[in-house]
């Protein structure tokens, strides 16, 4: 028996199928290792190998990536490379195309983003307790994008074949670059107070972009975006980057999505598994439709075998309808006959607590105190009448109107100072002397010592 003959591969076509096989099976990895043979074309791609104690590969990055590195590499940089796994088929080489580059180590952007994983997460942030989950039905989407970004792209979709009915609200942002952080945050603030006031009534917020290395994605690592998405009342699902990436957003996030497309998947049903229960649902209902058919049908003709003729039933409503109007007047009737008797009784027992005697009792005492009190009232001017004369004749005998009464005069100043000392007048000033009728106004011509006897005075004019 002949054996089929084995397909021959060209080598292109071995080198093609493995380079397929190799990008297909892996997604961006990150390897670390030492530069060895760097070369940098007039081309501007750079071409290096990767070793560390017992094996190398070779690498490239090509000029669009390299150009987007902080630093010139050289040999013996011990360096990360973030990278894609592939083959050069013209030389059937297994080698690393490179997407970004950092030193190894040194990381400042991956210890910031340490630092502050620890500090959020040591504040709570990222507790399970505090996320919120989905709605169950989300009707109006938010999504804090790029307006121009394969992740947009990735999301509308993916939502057009999924749920082509959601409403989305695309909130554009930079994704990238010294502003970018700040956008977002501002973006998600603008989410919420559009929802609250019900201009826009969002269930739900995609945050997100494509991906891209550290730096890249490095606006989802700040601080303010974190706590943007931990302040917002609307569920929020990151979508940063592919699965192999993790950001701070990730963290602080509702729901996390591993790319844009797994984000609208997660917020948005299969519109083929919703046709296929509406199918399933409508049957149901055509089945139960048929068998509750099938039922009126003999009830129907179950009824119809028990129908009488229309005057034997008229009569024997009306024998009932008269039946029923005596037992209805006889009821009132009754009824009419217990409300008089509980009303009788009620009336009897109000009369016996009727408050008429109380309040006359209370009227007459009211009266009583009055007068008492008019009369205490009368005793109590009386003695304040007494004190107060009394009082009056005690301020009188020692007011200084009745000294003045006898001749004496009170020497003031034109400031009105009273005048004790003849040491303190000067000759010439004026003083004035209140008399118990009028007031006179003075000169002094000469000034003596009180201690000299009284033949020295003070003479006026």
């Amino acid at each position: 028996m002949d054996r089929p003959t084995p397909e021959t591969l060209t080598v292109s076509q071995l080198n093609r199928q493995v380079r397929g096989l190799l990008e297909s099976s892996f997604d961006f990895v990150w390897v670390e290792g030492e530069i060895s043979n760097f070369a940098a074309p007039s081309s501007g791609h750079w071409y290096f190998s990767l070793k560390d104690t017992t094996a190398q590969v070779r690498c490239a990055m090509f000029r669009n990536r390299n150009q987007r590195v902080r630093f010139r590499p050289k040999n013996g940089d011990h360096i990360r490379l973030r990278c894609r796994v592939s083959l050069y088929e013209g030389r059937g080489e297994f080698q690393l195309i490179g997407e970004h580059m950092e030193p190894a180590g040194a990381g400042a952007l991956q210890a910031a983003f340490e630092e502050l994983k620890a500090r959020l997460l040591a504040e709570g942030l990222f507790a399970p307790e505090r996320k919120q989950p989905l709605p169950e039905h989300i009707h109006h989407l938010g999504v804090v994008t790029s307006p121009t970004g394969a992740a947009i792209h990735d999301i509308l979709t993916v939502l057009q074949r999924r749920w082509p009915a959601m409403q989305v609200y695309i909130l554009p942002v930079a994704v990238q670059g010294e502003a970018a952080a700040g956008e977002i945050a501002a973006a998600i603030a603008r989410a919420n107070r559009l929802s609250a006031s019900g201009e826009v009534p969002l269930d739900a917020l995609i945050v997100g972009r494509g991906g891209g290395s550290l730096e890249d994605l490095w606006a989802f690592n700040e601080e303010v975006v974190a706590r943007a998405i931990v302040a917002s009342d609307l569920p929020v699902v990151s979508a940063v980057g592919h699965e192999v990436d993790f950001t701070i957003a990730d963290m602080a996030a509702d729901i996390r999505a591993a790319t844009p497309s797994a984000a609208a998947e997660l917020v948005s049903p299969n519109r083929e598994e919703w046709l296929a229960r509406l199918a399933q649902l409508e049957a149901r209902l055509k089945r139960a439709m048929e068998r509750r058919l099938a039922e009126a049908r003999n009830q129907l003709e179950h009824l119809r075998r028990r129908l009488r003729h229309p005057g034997q039933q008229l009569r024997e409503q009306a024998q009932r309808l008269d039946d029923l109007e005596q037992r209805l007047v006889r009821a009132q009737h009754n009824q009419l006959q217990r409300r008089r008797s509980e009303l009788a009784l009620l009336e009897s027992r109000l009369l016996a607590r009727s408050p008429l005697p109380r309040v006359r009792q209370l009227q007459q005492d009211v009266s009583s105190l009055e007068q008492r009190l008019n009369r205490a009232m009368q005793r109590k001017l009386e003695q304040a009448r007494t004190r107060l004369a009394q009082l009056a004749q005690l301020l009188d005998s020692v007011s200084p109107l009745a000294t003045l009464d006898r001749g004496y005069a009170v020497l003031t100043t034109t400031d009105g100072e009273v005048v004790r000392d003849a040491r303190k007048v000067k000759s010439g000033q004026k003083l004035q002397a209140r008399l118990a009728r009028g007031r006179l106004d003075l000169t002094v011509d000469e000034v003596s010592d009180a201690e000299e006897g009284d033949e020295d005075q003070q003479t006026g004019k």
